[in-house]
């Protein structure tokens, strides 16, 4: 009876291999059916942000032409709110078939679980990293009735006047916040924080004089900075930006001073590796088109396109180089 036992032990064993394995093969010919047939239907590509804003017009860029090379139809949802941390949470939780993707910033993947005391996602283990589409520079902007034209002057007006002037940003947490922030810090000034949903409505309300100074993206304030709504102090990256060479940088004034944003695009945790490298081939291809290489050039994107492997190590590496910064300026938020 005991030798019984054991045989039916091993074969027990044995089967659940059997259909363990099976179930594998199962699994990789559905993903394999699955890439073959992909995309059969629209996709969603969530923007955690208003439109109008630099996230927006990067995406909306990119979608389009990705559209084309797939075939189908790429829509942009724009699911504003809480830093980006809702349209984020929204494909964190999607299904992963490669349909809804995110188009990622780092707020959503390094600021917000450095800055925010909960998230709802972990942004390195519930996304499946696709391609880091560019590098974007940030700007300092005022309402030309500001009666300031340099970084230094308005350093100035805000040191005699301390705590009289706001500044507006795109939310709590975003990298426009911080930029913000971080200007206080080093400078040694002190301007109000005033978050909106999104960069589109905070810029409505500087050009309309509602509030003076602003972070921005300088993607979304280009077109406002040429037309004359907006003056221009400075960009906030290391170096001057191509597309407004005669704009100084921050650090020019503030020895030091360095923000900047970036967009990524990413799936939900799950989503089938052949899936991934489609959207990747397409956004990367996407990269490379003229129209969208001259279009990025307005606003001095720097086009990056990488692997997926590579994008996971970005944000790893984003994290740990924004953690002593968010710890300096001291920035926590519920």
């Amino acid at each position: 009876m005991e030798k019984i036992c054991m045989k039916l032990n091993v074969l027990t064993r044995r089967a659940a291999l059997i259909l363990a394995g099976s179930a594998l093969s199962l699994m990789s010919l559905g993903h394999a059916a699955m890439a073959q047939t992909f995309p059969d239907q629209t996709i969603t590509l969530v923007v955690p942000f208003s439109a109008g804003g630099s996230t927006d017009v990067v995406g909306r860029v990119v979608a389009q032409k990705m559209g084309e090379i797939l075939g189908q139809q790429i829509v942009v949802e724009n699911v504003a709110g809480a830093g980006g941390n809702l349209g984020a949470d929204r494909v964190a939780r999607a299904e992963p078939d490669g349909y809804t993707i995110l188009m990622g910033t780092v707020a959503t993947h390094a600021l917000n679980p450095l800055i925010l005391k909960t998230t709802p996602y972990d942004a390195e283990k519930d996304f499946s990293p696709i391609s880091l589409l560019v590098v974007v520079p940030n700007v300092l902007v005022v309402n030309p009735e500001l009666p300031v034209n340099t970084v230094a002057e308005l350093i100035d007006l805000l040191k005699k006047e301390p705590d009289k002037y706001s500044y507006a940003s795109s939310g709590n947490g975003t990298p426009l916040h911080l930029s913000g922030e971080l200007f206080n810090s080093m400078a040694g000034v002190t301007m109000l924080h005033v978050p909106y949903k999104g960069a589109g409505p905070a810029l409505n309300d500087v050009i309309g004089n509602q509030i003076p100074i602003m972070f921005d993206n300088l993607p979304s304030s280009s077109g406002h900075i040429k037309a004359g709504t907006l003056r221009a102090l400075a960009v906030t990256t290391a170096k001057r930006a191509p597309s407004f060479p005669d704009v100084p940088t921050v650090a020019e004034t503030v020895p030091g001073y360095e923000t900047y944003t970036w967009n990524a695009l990413f799936a939900p945790a799950g989503t089938p590796p052949e899936v991934v490298a489609k959207l990747n081939e397409a956004a990367n291809t996407a990269l490379k088109d003229p129209a969208v290489i001259a279009r990025m050039d307005e606003f001095s994107a720097t086009i990056v396109g990488s692997t997926p492997e590579d994008l996971g190590k970005h944000v790893t590496a984003e994290i740990a180089k924004w953690a002593p910064i968010v710890k300096s300026a001291n920035i926590q938020m519920d």
